[in-house]
C-alpha cells in the first residue's frame, strides 16, 4: 500500500526542524523529523499547532509537500503578511525548533497509482505545494500515466520549486507555465489567468476520462474547476483544494486551507 496511512485518532505530534530550503523570498520548505510518523497519501495535508509562552495556541493547515516515499516529511509554506502562523514559520522557525503536527488527513485530495491517470494538474501560486508530492509519488511508483501540469504564477521570480519542475519536464511531466502579472520581454508562453481557451488548447481531451486535481486561491479553483465542467470533465473526476479566507477567523485565516469538496 503506498504510503499507508491507517485511519485512526489523530494526535498531536512533535516535530523537529531538520532543514529549511528556501523556494522564493516569500516562501520555504521545512523537512522535519517526525520519529512516530504513520505515513501519508499524496495529497493529504497536517494541522500545525503553535504554542506562545504565554499559552496561546494557534493552529493552521498546510498541504504535505513531500512524496510518501520520500525518507523526511516536508510542509510548504507561502508568508502571509497579515497571517498568524506563517510569518513565523517563514521569517523565523529556526533548524532544531519543534513544532506540533497532527494528521494526515484528507481522504478526497489524493492520488495513488491504482487512481491512473491521464492526469491534469492545475495549481495557482503555493497551489503547487500538494501536486508536487502527486509528481513525486508519480515518479516513486513509476507510474506510465500521463501527466499535464498548468501551473499559473504571478512571476517567474515566484515559481516555486523551479528546478525540480524543470527536472520533472526532463522525465515525462509537460509543464506548462501561465505569468499572470510580470513576464520578461523574451518569455513566449502564456502570460494571463487561466481561462476556457488555455484549457481547451491544454487539457486531456474528456473522452479519454482524466483525472483532473486543482489547487490554489478560491477564485483560481472555482474558475479552474468549472472550465473543465465546460468541457466535460467528469465532476466526480475533478477533485479541489482551495486556500482563502474563511468566516471562522478562530480556526483558519488567509494563509489556510478551506474545507475541500468538488466544484460542480
Amino acid at each position: 500500500m503506498e504510503g499507508a496511512a491507517l485511519p485512526g485518532r489523530l494526535i498531536w505530534r512533535s516535530a523537529r526542524v531538520v532543514e529549511i530550503i528556501e523556494e522564493t523570498p516569500r516562501v520555504r520548505t521545512l523537512l522535519l523529523d517526525c520519529p512516530d510518523w504513520p505515513g501519508h497519501l499524496a495529497g493529504q495535508h497536517v494541522d500545525v499547532r503553535l504554542t506562545a509562552d504565554d499559552g496561546y495556541q494557534a493552529e493552521r493547515s498546510y498541504s504535505i509537500a513531500s512524496a510518501p516515499a520520500d525518507e523526511v516529511l516536508a510542509l510548504t509554506v507561502e508568508r502571509i503578511d497579515d497571517g498568524e502562523v506563517s510569518p513565523y514559520l517563514v521569517g523565523e522557525l529556526r533548524v532544531g525548533d519543534e513544532m506540533e503536527l497532527r494528521g494526515p488527513i484528507g481522504g478526497y485530495f489524493v492520488w495513488s497509482k491504482m487512481r491512473g491517470g491521464p492526469l491534469l494538474l492545475l495549481a495557482g501560486g503555493s497551489g503547487i505545494v500538494p501536486l508536487r508530492c502527486i509528481m513525486r509519488q508519480r515518479a516513486a511508483v513509476m507510474s506510465d500515466a500521463p501527466i499535464r501540469l498548468l501551473y499559473s504564477v504571478r512571476s517567474q521570480h515566484e515559481i516555486i520549486y523551479r528546478k525540480e519542475l524543470d527536472q520533472f519536464a526532463r522525465n515525462g511531466v509537460e509543464v506548462i507555465y501561465t505569468l499572470t502579472r510580470e513576464w520578461p520581454p523574451e518569455w513566449t508562453g502564456y502570460h494571463r489567468r487561466v481561462d476556457g481557451d488555455m484549457l481547451r488548447e491544454i487539457a486531456w481531451p474528456a473522452s479519454e476520462r482524466p483525472l483532473a486535481y486543482v489547487c490554489g486561491p478560491t477564485a483560481f479553483v472555482e474558475r479552474g474547476a468549472s472550465e473543465l465542467v465546460s468541457l466535460e470533465y467528469e465532476p466526480d473526476r475533478i477533485k479541489t483544494e482551495r486556500f482563502g479566507p474563511t468566516n471562522d477567523s478562530t480556526i483558519v485565516d488567509r494563509s489556510a486551507r478551506q474545507n475541500k469538496s468538488p466544484i460542480t
